[in-house]
């Protein structure tokens, strides 16, 4: 695995505009770098309860579009959690295209003016697990748990050795391309939101550019 694509962030360090270049920088990299195989992120911590204080919605805007940007590499994206996260940790793992979580892993919103942070994750958790389903987490802050997590489809994997599971995903990620990973990425995330009558064109284009690549392969 190059070492080169891989970031740990601490999500208990408040939302700045380090945290925004750090992951900007990640994606650069990935964008530059030409050999295959997946980003990776590791991820834990939860921010203290003064996180927001200071906190611009221009930073938050900047950092939202850094994590969409990391949602659309073309490159298989993996998030390894660990312990409690909330903030930019648990930000970044419901980005991630694979989620792998040590035991015991906990996701959590974080809070500021009173009640859980309304930023994207809200988002993508309502998406990704359904209204119903995340209602006491955003409302009320009750915590995640891991098995509760594997159960929405949250997170893919509880592993008592992530780092095996990370290099077996590294081997598989090596042998996929790169462009083509968007470009399914992206039907997957239209899928929920168009008809098929819409969708079909973009599936039959696809579709035509695998047959492309496989006659000359």
């Amino acid at each position: 695995m190059n070492n080169d694509l891989v970031l740990r962030l601490d999500g208990a360090q408040p939302l700045s505009a380090t945290s925004v270049e750090e992951l900007a920088g990640l994606c650069d990299r990935a964008e530059d770098h030409r050999e295959p195989g997946p980003v990776t992120i590791h991820v834990t911590g939860v921010p203290s309860a003064d996180w927001s204080e200071g906190l611009t919605v221009g930073l938050v805007s900047k950092w939202e579009r850094a994590v969409r940007r990391f949602e659309r590499l073309n490159r298989v994206t993996v998030a390894v959690a660990s312990g409690d996260c909330a903030g930019t940790a648990l930000d970044v793992l419901l980005a991630a295209d694979v989620r792998i979580v040590a035991a015991g892993t906990r996701l959590l919103l974080s809070w500021a003016g009173g009640a859980t942070w309304p930023g994207m994750t809200l988002h993508r958790l309502t998406q990704q697990a359904g209204a119903s389903a995340i209602r006491r987490a955003v409302l009320l802050g009750t915590p995640i748990e891991a098995d509760r997590a594997i159960a929405l489809n949250l997170v893919d994997e509880v592993s008592d050795d992530p780092a095996t599971t990370v290099a077996e995903l590294a081997e598989a990620a090596g042998a996929v391309d790169g462009a083509e990973v968007a470009i399914r990425r992206q039907l997957i995330f239209e899928a929920g939101s168009t008809a098929f009558e819409d969708a079909l064109g973009a599936h039959l284009a696809a579709a035509d550019r695998a047959l492309r690549r496989e006659s000359a392969s």
